[in-house]
């Protein structure tokens, strides 16, 4: 009988997320969904010394406000708890595991100091070796338990001395495992270097907790971002050496999100000077730095995650809109390429245009309705029928069609200076009593309007152009009768005649 799929997002709670964070957790949760398993959410915050306060909060939100909820860990509880790694250390979850390793001789105890590391790395450098690290080969000159005496050693410890324990990598090893997106990955085992995998206040490095909180939580398939795939040969021989080769979980590594120009990983830099959110939610640093979040520049959280989700991944179709209920039926790893993947900012506005016009108007009357409190609900489905179309984001809908709910104060001056014209100021007039006694709805208007032009044998810009100016202030725009039926006969004339007394050929300052 197969396992049930668990798979877990683990994210470390030095600061926002990044929308890299977002995809990984994503592809966990669709992943998981797909098979009917597990999506859990582990906080890995061994480096104490790079925790920021907030953090938590944030990714919980973050991951609320996207839809991709997790069944099992942080804010949700589980059996295999606890499930932040600070607490699991304050158990001794992870110290009997490296007794074990140091028993078994797969990993021994290092005492030297930061300068003598250093010392180890220059002198190595000056040797003209391939590697500075400490390895195989440079152990055995080092101050650790390989070298020193068992009555030294235990000496030390007693007396408080600083240590870590290092794992003992074998010398000129295959190691080897398939990843589900890239195939075998082989390494030999001379190019890796003994990491620290415990230290002596008692805090596990990422690598121990990591491989030990897998398995005690029973993760079937370990979904991370390509920046962990040189950890897999070490994460592979953890597994070995503790005994656990039968439950090591399936590795797949997504590929990077890469810059728009393709150069690099994406950052919060590239953000920044590209005028685009990395990152879900609005970020404030306790510092009090304020980094901006797709959901406060107006992004649909569905957009969002569909967004993400092509950004590494395809269906193998024309498809582009997916709710998350498809995604999950569509959803497979073998369609996640191995190459980088370039984030699109006009790409990602265009997923969110998609989705504010798949809403109905009445919908969008409601997100705009604490915008506009006082406006009549009639007319902000009015107005939404009629700008969300020219839109990207809500907000805009009000923004860019400020003149259905006031007249204009200024015209636009580049269109005034080519379009508005001696003779503008006429046809405007005239159009004001064939307008007063005609029924105020769109195709009556337009009929009128047509009319007109065809008995004074006018083309149909000019005098298009003067009555939108007058109406709107701009120069172009939704159908300008339906504009007029909305704001209705009264105000339509009166700003028609305000118009023919504000508007000159001169630019309107």
């Amino acid at each position: 009988m197969e396992k049930k799929v668990r798979v877990r997002f683990a994210p470390s709670p030095t600061g926002p997320l990044h929308i890299g964070g977002v995809r990984t957790a994503l592809y966990n949760y669709l992943f998981a969904k797909k098979h009917g398993g597990d999506f859990l959410l582990r906080v890995e915050d061994t480096d104490q010394t790079r925790y920021v306060k907030g953090a938590e909060d944030y990714i919980l939100s973050a991951l609320n406000w996207c839809g991709i909820t997790p069944s099992e860990g942080v804010g949700a509880g589980g059996d295999l708890g606890p499930y932040r790694q600070s607490e699991r250390k304050e158990q001794g979850t992870y110290k009997k595991y490296v007794d074990q390793l140091l028993e078994s001789g797969n990993a021994y105890y290092a005492f030297d100091t930061p300068e003598e590391l250093d010392e180890m790395r220059l002198r190595l450098k000056a040797e003209g070796g391939d590697s500075q690290q400490y390895d195989s080969n440079s152990r055995n000159s080092m101050k650790n338990s390989l070298t020193l005496s068992k009555d030294e050693v235990e000496k030390r410890i007693a007396g408080g001395d600083k240590y870590v324990v290092r794992v003992k990598i074998p010398k000129d090893e295959e190691v080897k495992f398939k990843d589900l997106i890239r195939g075998w990955v082989v390494v030999n085992s001379s190019n890796l270097d003994d990491k620290v995998l415990f230290k002596s206040d008692g805090m596990p490095t990422y690598h121990m907790a990591n491989v030990v909180d897998d398995y005690l939580m029973k993760i079937t398939h370990v979904i991370r971002g390509e920046e962990w795939l040189p950890s897999g040969p070490l994460h592979v021989l953890l597994y070995k050496f503790l005994g656990w080769e039968n439950e090591m979980p399936d590795f797949a590594h997504l590929p990077l999100i890469l810059k728009p120009n393709g150069n690099g990983k994406l950052s919060k830099r590239d953000g920044e000077a590209g005028g685009f959110p990395v990152f879900p939610i609005e970020w404030k640093s306790p510092e009090g730095e304020i980094s901006s979040g797709y959901r406060e520049s107006g992004y649909f959280p569905e957009a969002h995650i569909n967004m993400l989700a092509f950004l590494g991944w395809n269906p193998g179709t024309e498809q582009e809109l997916f709710t998350l209920e498809e995604l999950v039926q569509e959803f497979s790893l073998e369609r996640v390429g191995k190459s980088g993947a370039k984030f699109d900012p006009d790409k990602t506005k265009w997923f969110n245009e998609q989705y504010l016009r798949a809403k109905s108007d009445d919908e969008l009357a409601k997100l705009i309705k604490p915008l506009e409190s006082n406006a009549d609900d009639n007319l902000l489905i009015g107005v939404c029928a009629l700008m969300k179309e020219r839109v990207s984001f809500v907000n805009e809908i009000l923004e860019k069609g400020k003149y259905l709910f006031e007249a204009p104060t200024l015209y636009d001056a580049k269109t005034v200076q080519k379009k508005w014209k001696d003779d503008s100021p006429q046809i405007v007039a005239d159009l004001i009593a064939i307008f007063s006694n005609t029924e105020f709805n769109n195709e009556a208007l337009e009929l009128a309007f047509k009319t007109y032009i065809e008995e004074k044998e006018l083309g149909f810009g000019k005098p298009m152009i003067a009555i939108r100016l007058a109406i709107t202030g701009e120069g172009g725009g939704p159908s300008l009768f339906e504009i007029m039926e909305l704001i209705g006969k009264e105000e339509s004339i009166k700003r028609l005649n305000t118009g023919i007394e504000k508007i000159k050929k001169e630019t309107v300052a």
